[in-house]
């Protein structure tokens, strides 16, 4: 297959294309730079279905690979090696997926620096890609960099208020956590002589002693990215003052990147040390679980309600990852996918009524139910999708994962389950508590704000309609018949369970 029309450089650098055409469109011409880049999105999304098409459910190993020599100097052996399995491709599927969407919520949103804007956040998918799909830790490290600087930009320049503050904090913790990773990918390049990772996985024979190390190392750069309690204060901060099409990206793609970092490194090069901290990890996950459940509770602003429920949410997530069996992990990647889907389309719906009343403050909202049906309407399945309701996306990932948490001998413990049930009972009464204050009971005083100047509140129109439609679809079809979510992660979580499995004896 030709080296520059591989599917999986297609599907990573396909995005830099649009980049070079935005740089020859006149900065004034802001319909025609939208229409670039959302083009260019939904081109990459094509891409990556073409990728689904090529790929065989039935092979747990990687696929599509390209490997070429890249760094060869004193030793060092640093190939360019992407490759598509079990474990990554949902993940590539959702990012291309979420692309084209949050450009679409940009259209009225951003009319500061389109330009600057559309470049950026076309440079922030070529960084996602390549994250899940390098095969090389070097390589790997390169593109997890990468995403930082976008991300950084489009928080710092097109954000609320505090925004230098929230993407110089982004920034910090995630440069923090990313140095001792680096450490550690330097060390395993230096002794064992190769940064491949299934040639690392093949390898093994890693000191456990060692080994541990390598897992705090690896795992203080994901928890952060995660966020795992306590590591996540500047998670709120990032998605408050974030852009609405920052926000959706940020938590449906860019926290994803910690799972799985967690999932690909940690568990496979390093599984005697993740059976170690199994239970530790478990803790951690069910505090974030608890802590963000009763802290979106407490919240004001609703935007910062969602923001704290991610933090629950990828709190189920790390539970059902560090399970160590094939429910839990197999949970968890699908409950990454549905954080995606149910939390993307959170922050796009607080993101079309904030531009129109210019307020996230839950005590100005009430009664839009009556004045906005439709918009009331998408957003109830969405809050019932993200508390977990039986029949939507939330629960299917949220049942597989405690079923293993349940049943996880890695854990030890039956109430590592039992405490995580009663964050889905948490999710309920704050997801309820924010729906009947902003939708039901007396009409609030944003209604007549909004009324005095000049303009009434008006329910979604068509291009809103369109942004978030695809988002349901997925969510009912999840909720619905997760058969063949399943059945693309299985044969790579059995193998990946297979490796776990030796080191528990």
């Amino acid at each position: 297959m030709d080296f520059v029309l591989h599917p999986l450089n297609l599907v990573t650098f396909f995005p830099l294309v649009g980049v070079l055409v935005l740089f020859f469109i006149n900065p004034a011409r802001k319909n025609a730079l939208r229409w670039t880049a959302l083009i260019t999105s939904l081109v990459t999304f094509g891409i990556s279905l073409w990728v689904l098409t090529l790929f065989d459910a039935s092979n747990p190993d990687l696929q599509l690979v390209i490997k070429l020599p890249w760094i060869q100097v004193a030793g060092w052996d640093i190939s360019y090696h992407l490759g598509v399995d079990g474990l990554s491709i949902l993940l590539v599927l959702l990012t291309s997926f979420l692309t084209p969407i949050s450009i679409l919520s940009t259209w009225t949103a951003i009319e500061e620096r389109v330009k600057d804007f559309m470049l950026f956040f076309l440079m922030l998918e070529v960084g996602m890609m390549g994250v899940f799909l390098a095969q090389d830790l070097f390589l790997f490290y390169v593109f997890w960099e990468f995403t930082l600087v976008p991300m950084y930009f489009l928080i710092g320049i097109w954000g609320g208020p505090q925004r230098i503050y929230a993407a110089i904090k982004f920034f910090l913790y995630t440069m923090a956590g990313s140095i001792l990773m680096l450490l550690a990918i330097l060390w395993l390049g230096i002794n064992q002589g190769t940064f491949s990772v299934p040639d690392l996985i093949a390898a093994g024979g890693i000191p456990v002693h060692v080994q541990t190390w390598l897992f705090l190392a690896f795992a203080m750069a994901f928890a952060i990215k995660v966020p795992m309690w306590p590591l996540h204060s500047w998670l709120p901060d990032a998605h408050v003052q974030a852009p609405t099409a920052g926000s959706v990206i940020l938590a449906g793609v860019l926290l994803k990147m910690g799972t799985y970092g967690f999932l690909r490194f940690n568990l496979p090069l390093f599984p005697e040390a993740a059976v170690r901290f199994a239970p530790t990890m478990a803790l951690l996950a069910v505090i974030g679980i608890l802590y963000g459940a009763a802290v979106s509770y407490s919240q004001q602003d609703i935007k910062k309600l969602v923001a704290y429920s991610s933090v629950s949410h990828l709190g189920f997530v790390m539970l059902g990852l560090f399970a160590l069996n094939p429910q839990g992990i197999q949970g968890g990647i699908l409950q990454m996918i549905n954080h995606g889907l149910s939390t993307g389309a959170l922050f796009l719906l607080v993101g079309m009524i904030y531009e129109q009343t210019h307020t996230r403050d839950f005590d100005v909202y009430g009664g839009l139910w009556k004045i906005m049906p439709v918009y009331g309407s998408v957003m109830l399945i969405v809050t019932l999708s993200s508390m977990g309701l039986p029949g939507l996306n939330g629960f299917v990932g949220e049942f597989t994962i405690l079923l293993g948490a349940f049943g996880s001998n890695a854990i030890g413990s039956p109430w590592y389950a039992g405490l995580a049930a009663v964050g889905v009972i948490l999710a309920a009464i704050y997801m309820l508590y924010m729906f009947q204050k902003i939708f039901l009971g007396p009409a609030g005083s944003i209604v007549e704000t909004v009324k005095e100047h000049g303009h009434a509140l008006r329910d979604l129109n068509a291009r809103e309609i369109i942004t978030i439609v695809p988002l349901l679809v997925l969510i009912f079809w999840i909720g619905l018949y997760p058969k063949p979510f399943f059945t693309l992660m299985a044969p790579a979580v059995d193998k990946l369970v297979g490796i776990l499995q030796m080191a528990m004896h």
